[in-house]
């Protein structure tokens, strides 16, 4: 009896070997298949995520990510309570795709003005889910692989691994200091015109501009973008213009569109945001413009990702723009 329970024993304990051995190998296997795809390597997390995780273990004072901490205008937020509570029922639906009417039409407004073009509101202008969105359709709409982005140091954290997702080579180049000692301003922050030069090539598909500058504050003269004009128009290169910091430029310094440059409108798209524009960061509503040729690939790309983003806001970020 016991040589029996003692053969049983090892044939079970062989058994559950065996099914544990088979167990780890499947998971082993189903691992390698569900992995995270390269493209997405290096970017599991981001310096937000870690910095905010240190911030609250050590309670320092945070100077990472920032948002304001004051109440939005009125005029904004009373606009998206009406929309809430609004008799159309229209307001709380789908909206048009591309962008709620109302809001294109503001935004042609605004920017056809600044532009000194007339902007069409159906083609020539897209609303997204924040600037990011906005930013990522640029990205994934006309980025294939190989092609090179260039990209200028420092630059917020989504830039690289956006251009990495879509198959793009992010090439750098850094703006150094002129000076090391005293004063140091946003404005000595400068671009070597002779590196930039040697950057752009065949394979140069889009620069990354922007300006107003996050996290120095840089806003770029005329000179600079009419350097930077010049060597996409030598190479027929894209601009993508991220300006979500268009409004909060002071004096002496003065914001200077690149697509009001000669020959750039054709060849740049201009990302904007709300929640930059009226301290409402939370909405998580952004805009791109530009030539209809490119933005149609922005069209392309959000259509398959998200359809279209939330109305009520919309409808309120129109009336504030009105």
């Amino acid at each position: 009896m016991l040589k029996r329970f003692l053969n049983w024993r090892n044939i079970y304990s062989t058994s559950l070997q065996h099914h544990r051995l088979n167990y780890f190998r499947e998971m082993s296997t189903l691992g390698d298949k569900f992995k995270l795809p390269d493209k997405y390597k290096g970017s599991e997390t981001t310096v937000w995520a870690e910095f905010i995780a240190l911030a609250l273990e050590h309670k320092p004072l945070n100077l990472g990510q920032g948002f304001p901490d004051f109440a939005a205008p009125e005029f904004v937020t009373d606009a998206l309570a009406k929309c809430a509570k609004s008799d159309n029922p229209l307001i709380q639906q789908y909206s048009r795709g591309h962008g709620h009417l109302r809001l294109v039409n503001a935004l042609s407004k605004v920017y056809s003005s600044k532009i000194c073009r007339e902007i069409n509101p159906l083609t020539e202008i897209i609303t997204t889910a924040g600037a990011y969105e906005a930013l990522y359709c640029t990205i994934l709409g006309h980025v294939t692989d190989g092609d090179e982005i260039i990209l200028i140091e420092p630059f917020f954290d989504c830039y690289e691994p956006m251009v990495l997702a879509a198959g793009g080579t992010p090439v750098f180049i850094p703006l150094r200091p002129t000076k090391t000692d005293g004063t140091i301003l946003s404005s000595d922050w400068q671009l070597d015109p002779e590196e930039l030069e040697g950057l752009f090539n065949e394979k140069t598909k889009a620069i990354l501009l922007n300006t107003p500058h996050n996290p120095l504050g840089k806003v770029f003269n005329l000179e600079e973008l009419t350097m930077i004009a010049d060597l996409c128009k030598k190479w027929n290169v894209l601009c993508i213009s991220d300006e979500v910091y268009e409004w909060m430029v002071y004096e002496p310094s003065e914001h200077i569109r690149i697509a009001t440059l000669p020959d750039m409108w054709e060849r740049t798209i201009t990302i904007g945001s709300a929640g930059k524009t009226f301290s409402v960061t939370g909405w998580k509503t952004g805009w791109a413009y530009g030539p209809s040729n490119l933005i149609h690939h922005l069209c392309v790309v959000h259509q398959n990702m998200l359809n279209s983003i939330n109305t009520p806001t919309q409808e309120a970020i129109a009336m504030g723009l009105e």
